[in-house]
């Protein structure tokens, strides 16, 4: 068989989610047990499945990246498919990655080098990483580590359709993995500007899959990378459920619905448009989609990044494309208080970013039967109060828990109860939270630190208005770090 998976750069916690049992935590997520694991990796594709072909849309990215190389790993036919937008936000943004993440390939290997040129001769990396470090690049180095060849397209998914009709056309792929979007929700409120390019970037890339899809006749299964998100937060009245909600119309008649949308930002908007549009061609196409409600990700490496430093992950501190505890964690490791907005009630879903690959894994070889309509699964671990992840940081550092005017508008205090059975079901024992699966970032912390623009930690973008009003006095320039 063959398997396209396609990852385009673009991915808060309470009680234990349901379905999932904490794991062992010295077990779990220490970096003696990523290294163990890299030498149980085997050289065919894992549980016995079949090896496929897999195209991963933005797999240059923070979620991208990892879950390409667990695929590649695993025995899987990998192809990377990533027009290197999130390293142009670098750019935009003056916010280099903390850790010096390679380009995929040198600029000549492939029929757009010069897009991968222009990035070098653009980006900051350009002046703290000589030519020829640059040249040991990413696919390269992992052909060296594993033996396994992937390969790297440059591909706008959003811009070139006809491109990328072709490569579906010439690849075959089994599957394709979509996360091909722009994923953060303080950079989609940035301004108009952002707001603009969210929702071209995001809807036109998904609605153009699925026609490239249907145009190219290749029975191909579509694997969305989505978020927990397109619920809101505490309005379902009680459990989340995995995407359909059973509900009574009038007249007393009982239904199995799509949940109802309830987006926070225009990034999650953009989100709930994909999830009508999945509906949408399910219905009438038959495409064979798998749409996946994931949490905020933590963590920086896995078992296949830490082989060669030239595989590291990207590891985003920043205010816009910072997730809430690699925020804290890189913070808290270099003495700065901890910026938690607003009450620090609100309550969000995590996941490690090595079970994101894992999840990703097991959705793409248990698809959907042709005719059967869009599967869903909430991809997290657990979910918790972000001022109890602030506490567990701080605890474990010394530094204070700094309480900033909220940038967003959301509630103040939120309960939020996740159905996460089916992965659970599917054999997934996820990775939770605790002191000592914090070694991992702080360690990366320590190492990249002198990389760290302090300027940038604090929020940068707000939602309207009022809470830009109310932000500020929030003056960058205070926040200092211990060197």
């Amino acid at each position: 068989m063959k398997f396209l998976l396609l990852l385009l750069s673009a991915a808060p916690v309470a009680p234990f989610a349901a379905g999932f049992a904490p794991s062992a935590v010295s077990r779990r997520a220490s970096t003696t047990r990523l290294r163990a694991e890299v030498v149980a990796a085997a050289d065919g594709v894992a549980n016995g499945t079949d090896r496929k072909k897999v195209l991963v849309l933005g797999g240059d990215g923070f979620c991208g990246w990892p879950t390409s190389l667990y695929l590649s790993d695993m025995g899987h036919d990998v192809v990377i498919v990533d027009n290197l937008s999130r390293r142009n936000i670098d750019v935009e943004l003056g916010c280099d990655s903390l850790t010096p993440i390679q380009p995929p390939e040198t600029a000549g290997r492939h029929n757009n080098s010069w897009k991968i040129q222009a990035w070098l001769e653009s980006s900051q990396l350009m002046r703290v990483q000589s030519t020829s470090t640059m040249k040991q690049v990413r696919v390269q180095a992992w052909k060296e580590v594993s033996g396994k060849d992937m390969k790297f397209v440059n591909l706008d998914v959003a811009k070139e359709y006809d491109l990328l009709v072709q490569l579906i056309k010439d690849e075959e792929p089994d599957s394709i993995v979509h996360f091909a979007e722009q994923r953060a929700a303080p950079y989609s409120m940035k301004t108009s500007k952002t707001k603009r390019y969210t929702v071209d970037n995001n809807v036109s890339g998904s609605n153009n899959l699925c026609c490239a899809v249907i145009d190219s006749e290749v029975d191909a299964h579509i694997v969305h990378l989505g978020t927990m998100g397109v619920y809101g937060y505490g309005t379902s009245g009680g459990e989340i459920p995995e995407g359909y909600i059973d509900v009574v119309l009038p007249g007393g008649r009982e239904a199995n619905i799509l949940h109802p949308a309830h987006p926070g930002s225009v990034y999650h908007a953009t989100k709930c448009l994909d999830a009508l549009l999945w509906q949408f061609y399910q219905k009438n196409d038959a495409l064979r989609i798998t749409d996946l409600h994931q949490g905020i990700v933590w963590g920086t490496n896995t078992p296949q990044t830490i082989r060669d430093d030239r595989l590291v992950n990207r590891f985003d501190y920043d205010g816009d494309y910072g997730t809430v505890l690699n925020r804290f964690l890189m913070q808290g490791a270099m003495g700065v208080p901890l910026t938690v907005y607003g009450t620090g009630g609100q309550t969000r879903a995590f996941i490690h970013i090595t079970d994101t690959a894992r999840c990703v894994e097991i959705a793409i070889n248990n698809p959907p039967a042709s005719g059967e309509r869009v599967e869903i699964f909430n991809q997290i671990a657990e979910t918790r109060r972000v001022r109890d992840v602030a506490k567990l940081v701080a605890d474990q550092t010394g530094v204070e828990v700094n309480l900033l005017p909220n940038p967003r508008q959301e509630a103040a205090e939120n309960e939020l109860d996740v159905a996460n059975r089916k992965f659970c079901g599917l054999g997934l024992d996820p990775i939770t939270l605790d002191a000592a699966l914090f070694d991992e970032v702080t360690e990366v912390v320590g190492k990249y630190k002198h990389r760290c623009d302090p300027t940038k930690i604090l929020p940068a973008s707000f939602w309207n208005k009022k809470r830009a009003e109310e932000c500020a006095g929030l003056d960058p320039a205070s926040v200092k770090v211990k060197v």
